[in-house]
């Protein structure tokens, strides 16, 4: 049996606004807007930052590197 993908979810020093908690992440999320690079505490999910990410999210195209 194989595992399901896991998106890394890379860990941002500082305190949630909301509920003070030091479980603040940076990962790419899909939504009706494209992708976007967010940053959102994982205790209670409060969005911190949302900016638009690459336009295929994670995947990148060898054309993008040139």
């Amino acid at each position: 049996m194989t595992e399901a993908p896991v998106q890394e979810r890379a860990p941002v020093e500082g305190d949630c606004p909301r509920c003070g908690a030091a479980e603040l992440r940076r990962y790419p999320v899909n939504s009706e807007g494209g992708w976007f690079d967010v940053v959102k505490c994982q205790r209670c999910l409060c969005s911190v930052s949302r900016e638009h990410g690459p336009r295929l999210g994670p995947i990148q195209l060898l054309s993008d590197l040139i």
